[in-house]
């Protein structure tokens, strides 16, 4: 949180490398978040894009108060919502996502991690947006429910409720017993 705050500051005075720093540093997480909610990795970089031309331009009134992370991530899934309130995104096929890769050095554990990968992305996409968004925001965001009520705007109990019929959900569609 430190270096943030001095990273912050040196935006703030113009340094530019200050905000590479921080794009360099985030940037992993928010678009793994970005891509798993909108299943697409070009749009996914798109959002992340327009989080951080949006933080440089108002960084003259920002003042860090908790996480910096965690406000990105805010950010981040506030794009991805305006992109499906807008009717700007179009869910598209999971024909089109290309595979995910895996560091495995052994071929049969690389194909069980791209088959495993595949299914969890296939399933997600089949569960409502609203728990898909907890589930994310979660597990891959490392939130609080108290910090994804917040970012929500609905209480505690309603993100715990979505979280637990989400993994229900999820867990009903990765076993074959829900079908689209």
């Amino acid at each position: 949180m430190r270096e943030d705050r001095r990273l912050i500051q040196k935006l703030k005075r113009g340094d530019n490398d200050a905000l590479r720093r921080l794009y360099e540093k985030y940037k992993d997480d928010l678009l793994t978040i970005a891509t798993s909610m909108l299943h697409e990795a070009g749009t996914a970089e798109d959002v992340l894009h327009d989080v951080f031309v949006s933080f440089a331009a108002g960084i003259g009134k920002f003042e860090l108060r908790r996480s910096l992370r965690q406000y990105l991530i805010t950010c981040t899934v506030n794009r991805v919502r305006d992109r499906f309130r807008r009717g700007k995104y179009e869910m598209i096929g999971l024909d089109r996502i290309g595979p995910v890769s895996s560091n495995e050095d052994r071929p049969e554990q690389s194909v069980m991690f791209s088959e495993e990968s595949q299914l969890l992305t296939d399933a997600l996409a089949e569960i409502p947006f609203e728990q898909r968004e907890v589930i994310i925001l979660r597990l891959q965001g490392g939130m609080k429910f108290r910090q994804i009520a917040v970012a929500q705007g609905v209480p505690v109990s309603t993100v715990q409720g979505r979280y637990h019929y989400g993994l229900d959900k999820l867990s009903s569609v990765m076993n074959g017993e829900v079908k689209k």
